[in-house]
């Protein structure tokens, strides 16, 4: 049986999270989509500059979020798997993706 968390599989490199994992992304990112029409509507009625700020600040760091949840989850399952496969080369990519990541 395959690994519901196995994120590398080799036609398309497709992920494969859990039904919970996968439900608990969509709903941070559906509050995040919303977070950011909440600051659309915020600059649009003429909000307060440092108000606005500070919502960008918050949808930033549940951004981080996300994508912590799915760093941990690729670093644990997709990374593992293809280093025992011997595939190194996923280190590379994943260090030019935390890079991408870490950018500010």
């Amino acid at each position: 049986m395959e690994n519901q968390n196995h994120c590398c599989e080799e036609e398309g490199r497709k992920s494969h999270h859990s039904d919970k994992v996968k439900s608990n992304l969509v709903t941070r990112l559906n509050r995040i989509e919303g977070q950011i029409r909440g600051v659309k509507g915020m600059i649009e009625k003429d909000t307060y500059c440092d108000d606005v700020l500070n919502q960008i600040a918050a949808i930033q760091s549940a951004l981080n979020g996300v994508g912590r949840m799915l760093l941990e989850g690729h670093m644990k399952s997709c990374v593992i798997e293809r280093i025992q496969e011997g595939d190194h080369e996923v280190i590379d990519e994943l260090l030019i993706t935390m890079n991408k990541l870490m950018k500010k």
